[in-house]
This record gives structure tokens, C-alpha cells and sequence, in this order.
């Protein structure tokens, strides 16, 4: 027992000793005999000399493969600025097939209004479409003549009568269509119905009353407008937006975001809202209900 661990140890000892024992390695002219270079190694050193020259040339691999355009040849790899690329690219053909889905519905109901398919009913276009002021010139009654002329001269002296306002807003909330500095007020001499709102890029833009979208919709001067019909008359009207994000029919409640502030059509300057107010379809001033 005792020869068998000596013999092992042995042979351990031996291992090392081979594997660290050096050879030299010797450069000698041939005309002289005289020795011209020579160093000395081992099996171990040769051996850890070829573990880093392998170790560099992955490591050098790899750096070339991360930082040159060959990543994009391996198979699975895919560039993260393609894939955003790509996405960029999608969501733009969804916009446009929602825009050209919504230009196809407006252009087929205004031939049917044109042709007379389609009733023309309460709600109006504003600036670009042709109004209808219908005068139904109903005769009136002899009781009613008389009623009017009692309830004129009664209200011949209230009060009342000197608001010039004529736009109900009592028990009215106007929410601020968006967040921003005024820098055009509203000016009807000079066809300027709204005021426009300087605002940050892509800022929410907000329904200022409950409604339903009437028009929504793409305008070379205006860029992207959206319309909303309230129930008391009034009508508002939101332009230069970037996107928009209610579609004709949809319902709105106060306050809730349908489109994002944008610098859309060719008569923006800089990203800004352009809002407008209509009560039974003439413009009004919105600095006389909303405090901005």
C-alpha cells in the first residue's frame, strides 16, 4: 500500500516537472555556427500562449461582429433601428388608410346630400361648405301676433335684453381646450373666428363640452380639423391638430382628449390650436366663455 502512494505521488510530481521543464529553442547562422536568437519554453507556457491567442481572436470576432453592419447577416438579428423603422412604417399606412376610410365617408355623404339621397338635416359645415338658411316663413295665428306684441312690449325695458351675448351659458361648463398662451385673439372683421393657442408639440387637445364628432377630417389650409355638435347649439372646432383621435359619430364627453396639438396645413406657423366656437351657426368669441 505504501509502494502504490509513493508511486502516484511520484508520477504526480513527474507531470508537473514535464509539463514546466523548458526547451530552448535556439537561432544559429549557418556559416558562423554562432548563435543569433534563442529563447526558452514549455508545455505550459506553450499551452497558455494558445489559450490567449484564442481567447483575443472571439473576443476580436465578436467586437467586429457588434459594432460593424455584419450583425445584420446572422441569422435571427434584426436591427433595432429596422424594426423601429418598420413600425414607424406601419402605424403611418394605418393613419393613412384610417384618413382615406374617413375621405371616402365624407366625400359619399356629401354626394348624397348633393344628389339628394341623403336629407340635409340641422347640422352645418362651417367656412368650407356651403350653408342652407332655410326661412320657413310660417303665417302666424291672430292669438300668436298678439302674444309676441304683449311679450315684446313687456320685455321692451329688461334688463336682459342688453346682454350681448345670445349664447345660453348658464349651468355651462367650457373646459380649456388645451394647455397654452393666446397668440391670436379672435377678430371676425378680419375672418379670424377663433384664437389660436401656442402649445406644446403633441399636447392633448380637449372636447370644451359634451358632443358628438360631425367632421373629422384632413385640410390643406387647416390641416387636421375635427368638428363637434353639442346639444345647446353650439358647435367647436379644433384645427392644425397632428393626429386625430375620434372619428365622425364617435360621442365625446367633457374634457376628454379627440386629437394632439400639431403644426398640420399651410396656414400653421408653429405648433399651436386653432379653436373656434359657433352658437346656432354664427362664430362667437371663445375669450367670452372659456377663461384660457
Amino acid at each position: 500500500m505504501k509502494w502504490k502512494k509513493g508511486k502516484a505521488k511520484g508520477n504526480k510530481s513527474s507531470f508537473w516537472k514535464r509539463i514546466r521543464f523548458k526547451y530552448k529553442l535556439s537561432f544559429i547562422n549557418e556559416s558562423t555556427l554562432e548563435e543569433v536568437w534563442a529563447f526558452r519554453l514549455s508545455q505550459l507556457s506553450v499551452f497558455i500562449a494558445l489559450a490567449l491567442f484564442a481567447f483575443s481572436l472571439v473576443a476580436f470576432t465578436a467586437f467586429i461582429i457588434i459594432m460593424t453592419p455584419i450583425r445584420n447577416y446572422l441569422p435571427g438579428y434584426l436591427d433595432v433601428e429596422v424594426r423601429k423603422s418598420i413600425m414607424d412604417n406601419a402605424l403611418r399606412a394605418d393613419s393613412l388608410e384610417r384618413m382615406i376610410q374617413i375621405q371616402d365617408l365624407y366625400l359619399r355623404n356629401v354626394t348624397g346630400i348633393i344628389s339628394g339621397n341623403i336629407p340635409l338635416d340641422s347640422i352645418r359645415e362651417i367656412e368650407s361648405l356651403a350653408r342652407s338658411d332655410a326661412d320657413y316663413n310660417i303665417p302666424r295665428s291672430k292669438e300668436e301676433q298678439e302674444y309676441v306684441k304683449s311679450f315684446e312690449q313687456e320685455e321692451k325695458y329688461n334688463l336682459t335684453v342688453l346682454n350681448t351675448n345670445p349664447a345660453p351659458i348658464e349651468g355651462l361648463f367650457f373646459y380649456k381646450p388645451v394647455n397654452g398662451i393666446i397668440s391670436s385673439h379672435y377678430q371676425s372683421d378680419i375672418h379670424h373666428f377663433g384664437v389660436d393657442i401656442a402649445a406644446s408639440p403633441k399636447e392633448s387637445v380637449l372636447a370644451t363640452l359634451a358632443g358628438t364628432v360631425i367632421y373629422a377630417g384632413y385640410d390643406p389650409n387647416h390641416g387636421n380639423v375635427i368638428q363637434i355638435q353639442h346639444k345647446n347649439g353650439f358647435v367647436s372646432v379644433y384645427k392644425h391638430n397632428e393626429i386625430l383621435l375620434k372619428e365622425p359619430g364617435e360621442q365625446v364627453i367633457a374634457g376628454e382628449a379627440i386629437a394632439l396639438v400639431g403644426n398640420t396645413g399651410s396656414l400653421s406657423t408653429g405648433p399651436h390650436l386653432h379653436f373656434e366656437l359657433w352658437y346656432n351657426g354664427k362664430p362667437v368669441n371663445p375669450e367670452d366663455f372659456i377663461v384660457f
